[in-house]
């Protein structure tokens, strides 16, 4: 099964409303950046043993870590979870940005140094959450 196919998959696996959130969401960031490489994570590690919730990614970065190796990985990640979506902007330094920039505009979201989270698409101002993904997927790394 390709990405897309893996993706597809897992937005149809969640239950309605969310699938059809999660779908808005993929259009959404989809136009935003329409040649963005994708990516699937399953939420398993190399054991197989599930570490996380499955992830759709968007974008591309290299991540170096400490030890000085380095990792491709995506900007932007789509994350269904138990309450709701999570929306992950990944490769900002500045951990109070998110909050501070879109928190008092985005609705009702809880908003992290990396992730907006919240129940439905209908309880957030959309525009301010695409702009969020659009500055996201414009960060250098």
């Amino acid at each position: 099964m390709n990405i897309k196919e893996q993706i597809k998959e897992y937005i149809n696996s969640q239950p309605v409303p969310k699938s059809s959130d999660m779908q808005a969401l993929h259009q959404l960031t989809l136009k935003a950046l329409p040649k963005c490489k994708l990516w699937f994570l399953d939420g398993k590690d190399d054991n197989g043993k599930t570490v996380s919730n499955p992830n759709i990614g968007y974008g591309l970065q290299t991540i170096k870590y400490a030890d000085g190796k380095t990792r491709e990985f995506y900007r932007i990640g789509i994350s269904a979870n138990t309450t709701g979506i999570s929306v992950y902007i990944l490769g900002i330094e500045d951990k109070k940005f998110l909050a501070e920039t879109y928190g008092k505009k985005i609705g009702k979201a809880n908003v992290t140094g990396y992730c907006i989270k919240f129940k439905t698409l209908k309880d957030i101002n959309i525009d301010v959450l695409e702009t969020a993904i659009k500055y996201g997927l414009e960060l250098k790394g």
